[in-house]
This record gives structure tokens, C-alpha cells and sequence, in this order.
């Protein structure tokens, strides 16, 4: 099979074969149709000190060809979509090899390309709101701070805390960002380059809000987080703290602080990663039901070095706003 990898000697990409991997267990052999590039990928490039060929990748669509002995949850030909795992080959590759269990049946109303954009981003923030924030029906009416919302975790958070009912405010910084994450669900947008906390009093929140999601720079907003959640509130981040930090003002307001890491549940193969499955289906049917919308934004074409290699460069920049698919084999 062909394969997109990637080398220490040189950290480029490369298009070479590869023998066909072969289903065992739980195992899904996926072909695959698109791929979505996101920052971990960028991470996980930059990171690379492995000497032999690796293949990256951790969002895809594709359709099942092969199954092991112990998979009960999908057929032969069905669709699916899926956020990978970081312990095994990726998705830059025409097939790949899935646990069943992380594994969700692609919704039928989006195309390939649109549900490619939407696995790794629709589980993480699907975790950070319901498993790491805890936010339940019964928050209606509570207020939610999403820093960096027109990314790709932020794009589809937005939509899953309006739907929850929550009173979301979103951050952004340029006019085509504010205008999208205003399209998605955000009731207010304010600028995550200038003091949160005295532009949230500025809108009204003068006792600051219930929950906070950190999408962006956790340090740099520390500070403001701390003054900006209520007592005994809670902040969920994806982005590792790179400095120590102060906690004194969360001890004081009995507040939580959460990681949430989407790889969590594959990487340590917890005893409830199956719960993955049952995300990616939830959402598939939110999907085909219209209650959330794909958040893919560029396209590019055939899946290759040339065509990956410009998508991290794309993705690295910092401005993009959505999600980007590259799609297809020639």
C-alpha cells in the first residue's frame, strides 16, 4: 500500500509502499478516502525522534475491508470515521488499522471530506464539555468561556455547549474568525489578545462565568482564568501548561482545573474507551439530524508528501480557521 511517512534523517515527508497491515482481534482494516490534518499532527512531526519510517495521522474516513476475529461492532463495506490512536501507524496511508472501539459510523448526510474534518475535534470537545467540565442538561442557562473559538476543538465545542443551552462567549481575534465562531453558537465574542476579564465585565459578566474550555496558550490566559471563573467553577485546557503556574486563586474559590487529552483513552487502553465509539455515533446522528454542522473549511487534493507537506504548512500558520481535509489517492 502507499503511505505518506515520515523520516528523522530529514523530517520530510515521502511517498513510499509499505506492505498492507493485517486485522487482529478488535482490528478494523480501513481504506482510506480523507484525512484531516490538525496541530497534533504538527506536534507529533516536530517531536519525531523515531529512526525508521512513521506515519502520522489521527483523523480519517474510509471504508472497512477487513475485520479481525473479536470485531462485532462493523461489516465489511460500511463507512466509518474515526480519530486513531497515537501509539500505532497513522492515517497519512490508503489503509490503516483501527480498533473497532474508537471507531464511529460515518453520518450519511455529510460527505467524505466533511466527515473526515470532524472525529478528533468532535471527541475532544465532546470529552472536555461532558466527562472533563461535567456540563449536564441541567446547566442551562450557565455561561461558558471558549478561548480560541473559530479553531478546529473551538468550532464544534461552540456548537455542543449552544445546543446544551449554555450562554456561550467565544474568543476571536479578527473579523473572519469572529464572524465564524458567531455562525456556530457564540452569544458573545471578545478578544483573547487583550484582558479577558475586564472585557467579560464589559458585556456583563461582572461576576465572571460557570465554565472555562482553553484552546489557546493555557499560560498565557492563566491569570485571567483564575479572575475570570466563579467559585467552585471549573476550566478544562488541551494545551499543556509550558511555565509553572499559581494556583492560589483556584484553592481560594474551590475551583477544578482539567486536562483533557483525546488520545487518553487509547493510548493507556482504559477499560471505557469503547465510550469513543459511542461519541462518534451520538455526533453522527446530531450531524445527519442538522443539529451540528461539519466545520471543514479547505479542501486539498490527491493525498500525498506535496499535499500533506502543504497542509501542515497551512495548519502551522495559526490562521487557520476550521478544519482542512486532504482527500483521496490518485
Amino acid at each position: 500500500m502507499r503511505v505518506v511517512g515520515l523520516t528523522k534523517s530529514s523530517n520530510n515527508f515521502v511517498d513510499v509502499e509499505i506492505a498492507r497491515p493485517v486485522p487482529e482481534n478488535h482490528d478494523l482494516l480501513v481504506k482510506i478516502k480523507a484525512i484531516s490534518i490538525n496541530p497534533v499532527d504538527t506536534k507529533m512531526r516536530a517531536a519525531n525522534s523515531e529512526e525508521e519510517l512513521r506515519i502520522l495521522g489521527w483523523d480519517a474516513v474510509g471504508e472497512v475491508v477487513e475485520a479481525g476475529l473479536d470485531v462485532t461492532l462493523f461489516e465489511k463495506g460500511e463507512e466509518v470515521y474515526f480519530a486513531g490512536d497515537v501509539t500505532r501507524p497513522g492515517t497519512y496511508a490508503e489503509f490503516t488499522l483501527i480498533d473497532e472501539r474508537l471507531v464511529g459510523k460515518k453520518p450519511k448526510n455529510l460527505k467524505v471530506e466533511e466527515a473526515a474534518a470532524m472525529p478528533l475535534t468532535t471527541i475532544t470537545a465532546w470529552e472536555a464539555l461532558f466527562d472533563r467540565l461535567e456540563i449536564t442538561a441541567e446547566d442551562k442557562g450557565k455561561s461558558i468561556l471558549i478561548i480560541n473559538g473559530a479553531g478546529g476543538v473551538g468550532s464544534i465545542a461552540t456548537q455542543l455547549a449552544a445546543k446544551t443551552g449554555l450562554d456561550v462567549i467565544s474568543t476571536a481575534s479578527r473579523p473572519e474568525t469572529i464572524q465564524w465562531t458567531k455562525q456556530f453558537g457564540a452569544t458573545h465574542v471578545i478578544n483573547h489578545r487583550e484582558n479577558l476579564t475586564e472585557q467579560l465585565k464589559e458585556i456583563g459578566f461582572t461576576q465572571g462565568v460557570d465554565f472555562i474550555l482553553c484552546l489557546h496558550n493555557t499560560n498565557a490566559h492563566w491569570d485571567d482564568m483564575q479572575e475570570a471563573i466563579r467559585p467552585q467553577g471549573k476550566i478544562c485546557s488541551i494545551v499543556e501548561l509550558a511555565d509553572p503556574v499559581k494556583m492560589s486563586l483556584l484553592k481560594d474559590k474551590s475551583a477544578t482545573f482539567s486536562y483533557e487529552f483525546m488520545f487518553t483513552r487509547s493510548k493507556y487502553n482504559t477499560a471505557d474507551k469503547i465510550k469513543q465509539h459511542e461519541i462518534l455515533n451520538k455526533a453522527a446522528e446530531m450531524f445527519d439530524e442538522g443539529i451540528l454542522s461539519t466545520t471543514l473549511n479547505k479542501v486539498l487534493s490527491p493525498i500525498n508528501a506535496n499535499t500533506v507537506e502543504k497542509a501542515h504548512e497551512i495548519v502551522s500558520s495559526g490562521k487557520m480557521i476550521g478544519k482542512l481535509v486532504v482527500k483521496g489517492f490518485e
